[in-house]
């Protein structure tokens, strides 16, 4: 359903400037941007995927990851095709490119107050705007998330970090937590990985601390890309800098896509990050994609007393006093 598009701006021979993301794609009547979902008509900037849902399930909310908002409850997870990255290792391309590889968008239609319907129905404490890029949806995932804020619902955006400032400023009134894909610690990788830069995402980072969004942040660690120790070193210290109680969840690679030449990420290389991380000052650096490891699990980062027990997706114990450690009082940073 094409539905017009916020924050783009008309200029002359009638191309118009699109100001979602920070490709800030310039476009022609009757093309499209480099999401392949916002296409110039007449000299008006639409949105194609609009209401036009290809994903919609209650996922644990660890799933997203999220380990320090609402743990244990279900996150009611949508999306709509398209993505502003290509990146060549993408776990859900085949949503995520599809507009870009098939010229198609897919999905069924849904009204942002069915959305939320649906996830009250589940269970759901919140809606998380995931799978493939929310950035690219925003005018559906901003309606949505409206009428979920007033129904008592938390919102959580899942994404890679490239939007503009206006459009996180829009969106921050509604907006919970939101957990930040830091793919690497350098442009080069960010321009020949995923055809983008690295620096907005550094800067929507500090800007969601600024606005007081709970953020967590995720690394896959793919072998021989983006596992040198100095990479790593550089991402844990952004991280601290923007405070040493952001989650760090530095999960574990499978081949897909275009890398299935690519080995999974061995567990020492992930524990080798994680102590890199705590090396950094980091309070909670997380293992993921590798289930039944310790790394998994949440400490009290005062007196090391073990608060919340994880397998895979499955949150096995809470060990908390409101939100704080049973046997020192030390409150445990998130939403709870």
């Amino acid at each position: 359903m094409a539905h017009e598009a916020l924050l783009y701006e008309k200029e002359a021979a009638g191309f118009v400037r699109c100001g979602l993301c920070a490709h800030r794609c310039r476009i022609a009547p009757g093309e499209r941007g480099l999401c392949a979902v916002r296409e110039n008509r007449d000299g008006s900037l639409v949105s194609l995927v609009y209401g036009q849902v290809i994903a919609e399930n209650a996922d644990p909310i660890e799933k997203k990851p999220f380990f320090h908002c609402l743990p244990g409850s279900r996150a009611f997870s949508i999306a709509t095709a398209g993505c502003n990255f290509r990146c060549a290792f993408c776990q859900n391309h085949e949503i995520s490119q599809l507009p870009r590889e098939e010229g198609r968008i897919g999905g069924r239609d849904r009204s942002a107050a069915e959305i939320v319907a649906l996830a009250l129905h589940s269970g759901s404490q919140s809606i998380a705007y995931t799978y493939t890029e929310p950035t690219v949806y925003f005018e559906f995932a901003l309606a949505v998330a409206k009428i979920a804020k007033a129904e008592g619902l938390k919102n959580l955006l899942v994404t890679n970090g490239y939007m503009t400032a206006a459009m996180l400023d829009l969106f921050a009134p509604h907006l919970d937590a939101a957990n930040v894909d830091l793919k690497a610690f350098g442009d080069d990788f960010y321009h020949q990985q995923c055809g983008a830069r690295l620096p907005p995402v550094l800067d929507n980072l500090r800007r969601m601390k600024e606005l007081g969004i709970w953020v967590e942040v995720t690394t896959l660690l793919i072998p021989g890309l983006n596992d040198g120790e100095r990479a790593l070193r550089g991402i844990a210290e952004f991280i601290g800098s923007l405070g040493t109680e952001t989650p760090w969840h530095i999960s574990r690679f499978h081949p897909r896509y275009r890398m299935l030449e690519t080995s999974p990420t061995p567990a020492d290389l992930l524990h080798r990050a994680v102590k890199i991380g705590e090396a950094a000052g980091l309070k909670y650096v997380y293992c993921g994609n590798l289930p039944g490891d310790e790394g998994e699990d949440t400490f009290c980062a005062r007196c090391g007393f073990p608060l919340i027990k994880r397998c895979g997706y499955t949150v096995g114990m809470q060990n908390l006093v409101g939100s704080a450690c049973p046997h020192c009082g030390t409150p445990l940073e998130g939403i709870f």
